[in-house]
């Protein structure tokens, strides 16, 4: 049987997450005795981050207490900072949105004025929720580009010039509190995931100005030796009618240069829609504009073929799409379930699933908050709280 640790920050976890529900049960869980984990659970009730109400059912004697995660011990700011738009959300340490709002931005005007404009938004959402800057207990950020997770600096992000290696968690210094940043991918599979989180590998692939991968092993987001797994938009495709494009990062037919959103409205224009954005090519797409259906199958195609290779090499048991682009549904997942089911060895797409999201326009927020609740609450962050 493998080690469960029975630290205090392990033991918050396990109740956090709903796997235990009282001390026997972490008793059970994680073979501690049960001097150990009750004397673990004092601390925690009195540090405020768990509480005991209720009786559970009892197999013969005394029922046991049940113990509940005091989740308005504290509240996050979660931050999704896209290309033209920015949502913030204030919630509590169980990723429950208390207060919301979203905001143009253009992310090309540079850290100084849209990390600004952030800090504005998240006072008003703080106030609405009736909190303070002194409430907060960190702070997650999805970005646009590939992160150094440790540092929070994106690194040579091509759709956010002006950005290099700048320091986000500096913009948010009021707070006095960890801050987390991370590329927006990786946040959405965090939020796909949920609080619960899973035991599966799953790729979580957004499809908008840009195309991304967010790669969960073991339930876990795996970032890679420098933060940059999962950078699928720049991996090179080659085009059935042999021509040449130029992506954004100045490497030739990457995946994003042909299958992402700014490819779909290039095409769809060189077409003769009349359309102006990517969302109008998607929206016509759903309303069976025959145009539209097969450039959006094409592009779905198209990213199929790459994830293709992707699930003969780590053999996930989901796919899940989001992202603006992915908003088309039907023809784009067919285009997508047409090249995986045809070029995936049998074996590993037997039991694959490939689906749309349920919720792409929250998971951006619910990710970032989960991400920093997730740093604020780890094993050695709760012992130092303890400690103190």
């Amino acid at each position: 049987m493998p080690h469960i640790s029975a630290s205090a920050g392990a033991l918050l976890r396990h109740v956090r997450t709903g796997r235990a529900r009282s001390r026997a049960d972490l008793v059970a869980l994680t073979g501690a005795s049960r001097n150990t984990v009750s004397a673990r659970v004092d601390q925690l009730i009195a540090a405020n981050l768990l509480a005991e109400g209720g009786r559970g059912w009892s197999t013969g004697g005394r029922p046991p207490t049940l113990l509940q995660f005091n989740s308005r011990a504290g509240c996050v700011l979660a931050v999704d900072l896209g290309v033209t738009s920015v949502d913030v959300a204030v919630t509590d340490l169980s990723a429950q949105v208390l207060a919301t709002v979203g905001h143009p931005i253009d992310i090309a005007d540079g850290p100084g004025p849209v990390l600004a404009e952030v800090d504005r938004l998240a006072q008003g959402v703080l106030a609405e929720a009736g909190l303070t800057s002194a409430d907060v207990c960190a702070v997650g950020i999805g970005v646009p580009g590939p992160v150094e997770f440790s540092t929070g600096r994106p690194s040579h992000p091509p759709i956010m010039p002006g950005w290099h290696d700048h320091p986000i968690p500096s913009a948010f210094g009021r707070y006095e509190c960890p801050v987390f940043v991370d590329n927006d991918v990786n946040v959405m599979a965090l939020g796909e995931m949920g609080v619960a989180g899973s035991v599966q590998d799953v790729l979580v692939v957004k499809v908008g100005t840009g195309i991304g991968c967010g790669v969960i092993v073991d339930g876990r987001v795996y970032r890679g030796a420098q933060g940059s797994a999962g950078d699928i938009g720049h991996i090179y495709v080659a085009r059935p009618d042999g021509r040449t494009v130029i992506c954004r990062c100045g490497n030739e037919n990457c995946l994003e240069a042909i299958a992402g959103g700014g490819a779909l409205l290039r095409d769809a224009v060189a077409a003769g829609l009349p359309v102006t954005s990517t969302r109008e090519v998607v929206e016509r797409a759903a309303q069976g504009d025959g145009i539209a259906l097969e450039l959006v199958r094409d592009a779905g195609r198209t990213i199929g073929t790459v994830l293709a290779a992707l699930v003969n090499f780590f053999n996930p048991h989901r796919i899940v799409m989001t992202g603006g682009v992915a908003q088309a549904g039907v023809p784009l997942l067919a285009g997508i379930r047409e090249a995986v089911y045809r070029r995936a060895m049998p074996l590993a797409a037997r039991a694959l699933e490939i689906t749309v999201s349920d919720a792409p326009d929250l998971s951006g927020r619910v990710g970032a908050a989960l991400m920093a609740i997730e740093g604020f609450l780890d094993e050695d962050s709760v012992h130092e709280a303890l400690a103190r």
